[in-house]
């Protein structure tokens, strides 16, 4: 598929363009029908609303708040009254709002009424519109703010709050998006010294992600989609749609610097990294779709849209991208790249630099190494013993906004349960027992029961403490194990914050067999890909020691309040409940991702040396560059998500953000080598029996029968041949127990030798051609060099130098 792409570029391109802009302009028209779905079966506020669903079936639009406040006087006041009531009657008439109930009527503030609290200082009046929040037009939304806000003055505060409202505020779209893309691209540039190589990663990702939000939009029509879906959605397929095309242009661009053409070196990619992206982003998928068993309504609309995103973010980087390679060819590489490529001819890769010296470290020291990094772990992890799950309310927006205000004011003027009262709903027409018992419990400020309807009475009750409180959760507890019960009537407790605290119960309890889910699931996975117990039990464990450092890094910031004033995200609070199945998921993914890749290198050189420390020192040093650019990306594009203006987008860029850095920077760089370091040749034990009853799996490729590359002008076939000579230091003295390797230009192994005690060596050649002949020995660098092969027998003789600071000897043959 890969070299179909690759030639058939413009009709994969229209393909795509017809796509991304069809499937954009069905979702433009059509508009989007998010929902938060919260119901959850067989918990009581779920009965409860089903019960107020009967007795009001015909539900009015979304009811907002606006708030005033005055200095001095009363709101009572003649002054006051004169430019709030005409603002309320403006908003009042507007299409689209179906009334407005204010304090100044029959029964009001004349008679000391409800709306006005004791003091006499704030009051609110409630607008109903005629459509729920999600649908009211944001045009009429800024008008009601802005009528509303008109009639302030000096001394007379007004704010407005509520569902509608919030949206008004909400940070324009795609802001978040635009600077974690513009950051990756500084990253990607950086790396690759490009702009066309640059640039071809986040083409990618903007064409998967595009289609995947446009999909999701369109989506909600027919299914219930949380509003926040779409964000995440965005925030995981840009994440992984530029990293999983950089694996791959990366390869690409190793394959021409071998001197591959350009084909040849996109299909051995995608042949290669095409093959592990598409294992990663079905291991993702798979993760994300393990939130399904935790059977809340709420996540199911968040796997559909993150999965569909991650679906063509891999759809994209193995069609789309081959075909971009196809029209920029050698381009891909910098004018310096290319004219030494033209000058110089293929070289090997030497890795050397920081990562190779870092990798020395860590063989030279894993202990030291391994029980730095824990201690860090483990000191990151400590606040995750005090988290809390919930939901955020108006009350954790930011300070400055309306919303925060307007319910601050209330909590103010009306105590801090009123944001958030209770509904005890009632199955018949008899609750006044309920009601004086409901009265009397410690920790209720009012309780008032609604006049019946279709045989259910409900009870509004307003709790002393605010809706985040733990003192609420108790009350709420209370009300249900006993004050009802004592009461002997059949009533259920609901309201958004008894909905909250059932939601947050119920993934509390389904979090561990969640957890064991995913767990079981990338053990298995590892074992079956690297036939080994320790590998996979490692990266469980490691993937348990990153999650618990990253919430511990969330716990502290968000809720404990340590800088989320500063990052301008709004007051602490407890964690978002869908939080950690969301983050757990990805992390699974994401550290399925870079274990593969890091693991697969260290697997290759142990299966061709049997030597462990080598094979984690070569494994490390060749990949841990391309792992802490790609998680760099990821720490960019998350990180910009705390600019979106959704306190829960904010929470999940941030935490995935840590997770990334956490896991890439110090578990994959440093714990895992150290481990594998001290763990020895156990990393590769495993059970013959189990060995015999294991599937194979192959993250890439198995090595095929060597094919003959002809030189050019070369007719090809020919007899077979060999290349024999002597491995030598650069003062003439032979080099024994030296590997010899011949390759093929695209890298794959085609024979391999030791060097005698003479430093003699002899391969065979399968036919006339250009290969890379390459020697490596643990005490010089590695050496590789481009051979034309005739007719006859090659005679050539390869020189080492001794291994200098910043270098590993180190030959590439995937």
């Amino acid at each position: 598929m890969a070299r179909w792409c690759y030639r058939h570029r413009l009709v994969v391109l229209l393909l795509w363009v017809g796509t991304v802009f069809g499937v954009g302009f069905a979702g433009s028209a059509a508009g989007t029908d998010y929902a938060n779905v919260f119901s959850l079966p067989d918990t009581d506020s779920k009965r409860a609303y089903d019960l107020m669903d009967k007795a009001f079936p015909e539900r009015a639009g979304d009811v907002d708040t606006v708030v005033w406040k005055v200095d001095e006087g009363t709101v009572r006041d003649a002054s006051v009254r004169s430019r709030i009531e005409p603002a309320l009657e403006r908003i009042g008439r507007m299409d689209g709002v179906g009334e407005v109930t204010g304090p100044y009527g029959e029964g009001g503030a004349a008679g000391g009424g409800a709306g006005v609290s004791r003091d006499g200082t704030i009051a609110y009046a409630q607008v109903t519109f005629t459509e729920q929040a999600n649908s009211v037009p944001k045009a009429l939304i800024d008008d009601v703010i802005e009528t509303a806000r008109d009639a302030e003055r000096d001394g007379l505060q007004v704010e407005l709050g509520g569902q509608a409202i919030t949206r008004a505020q909400e940070a324009t779209q795609g802001t978040s998006e635009a600077v974690g893309i513009l950051a990756a691209a500084v990253v990607l540039f950086l790396a690759f010294g490009s702009l066309f190589a640059m640039l071809l990663p986040i083409v990618v990702a903007i064409a998967g992600v595009g289609t995947g939000m446009m999909a999701t939009a369109l989506l909600s029509h027919t299914t219930n989609i949380p509003d926040v879906a779409p964000l995440l959605g965005s925030l995981i397929g840009l994440g992984v749609g530029i990293d999983y095309a950089l694996f791959i242009v990366t390869r690409h661009r190793r394959g021409i610097l071998r001197g591959m053409k350009p084909e040849e070196a996109a299909v051995a990619a995608l042949n290669t990294s095409g093959r592990a992206v598409l294992f990663a982003g079905g291991t993702v998928c798979i993760a994300l779709a393990g939130m399904l068993v935790m059977n809340l309504r709420f996540l199911d609309g968040v796997v559909i849209a993150t999965s569909l995103t991650v679906v063509l973010s891999v759809l994209a980087a193995i069609t789309l991208l081959p075909a971009l390679l196809g029209l920029l060819g050698p381009r891909v590489l910098s004018r310096r790249q290319r004219r030494r490529l033209a000058a110089a001819g293929p070289e090997p890769e030497v890795t050397s630099g920081l990562a190779a010296r870092w990798s020395a470290y860590v063989e030279r020291r894993p202990r030291s190494t391994a029980v730095l990094a824990l201690i860090v772990m483990v000191v990151l992890a400590v606040p995750v013993l005090s988290i809390r799950l919930g939901t955020s309310d108006q009350g954790n927006h930011r300070d400055t906004t309306t919303t925060r205000q307007a319910y601050d004011l209330l909590a103010e003027g009306f105590g801090p349960g009123f944001n958030g009262p209770l509904q005890v709903v009632v199955e018949g027409t008899d609750a006044k027992g309920l009601v004086s018992r409901i009265e009397s419990t410690p920790g209720v400020a009012q309780a008032a029961a609604v006049p019946p309807a279709n045989g259910v009475t409900v009870i509004q009750v307003v709790p002393t403490t605010s809706p985040q409180d733990e003192r609420t959760d108790r009350l709420i507890d209370r009300l249900r194990d006993d004050v009802i019960p004592a009461s002997g009537t059949e009533a259920h407790v609901g309201g958004v914050t008894a909905v909250s605290k059932d939601f947050a119960s119920v993934t509390g309890d389904r979090l561990p067999y969640f957890i064991a889910t995913i767990i079981a699931l990338g053990f298995l996975l590892l074992m079956v890909a690297f036939r080994s117990l320790v590998v996979p039990l490692t990266a469980a464990l490691m993937n348990l020691v990153a999650a618990a450092a990253s919430f511990g890094v969330l716990v502290a910031i968000f809720q404990w309040g340590w800088g989320t004033e500063l990052l301008g995200v709004g007051k602490e609070g407890p964690i978002a409940a869908f939080l950690p199945v969301i983050m757990l998921s990805l992390l699974f993914g994401l550290s399925m991702d870079y274990q593969v890749f890091l693991v697969s290198r260290m697997h290759e050189e142990w299966v061709h040396t049997k030597d462990n420390a080598r094979a984690v020192r070569v494994g490390l040093a060749e990949t841990s560059r391309v792992i802490n650019c790609a998680a760099l990306i990821m720490i960019c594009v998350f990180s910009a998500f705390v600019l979106s203006g959704e306190l829960e987008a904010a929470m999940a860029g941030i935490g995935l953000a840590a997770a990334v850095a956490l896991d890439a920077f110090i578990l994959r760089t440093a714990l895992v080598p150290a481990a594998m370091h001290l763990l020895g040749k156990a990393n590769w034990w495993l059970p013959a029996g189990l060995e015999r009853r294991l599937p194979h799996l192959a993250v890439e490729p198995k090595e095929e029968p060597a094919a003959v590359e002809p030189a050019t002008g070369s007719e090809g076939g020919g007899p077979a041949s060999v290349i024999h000579g002597f491995i030598r230091t650069a003062d003439g003295e032979p080099v024994g127990d030296a590997d010899v390797t011949l390759l093929t230009r695209g890298g794959r192994r085609l024979d391999r030798v030791t060097s005698l005690a003479d430093g003699s060596y002899i391969v065979a050649v399968p036919g006339p051609g250009t290969y890379l002949l390459a020697a490596t020995s643990p005490a010089y660098t590695s050496r590789a060099r481009q051979v034309d092969v005739g007719e006859g027998p090659l005679v050539y003789d390869l020189e080492l130098a001794g291994v200098t600071e910043g270098e590993v000897d180190a030959v590439d043959r995937t």
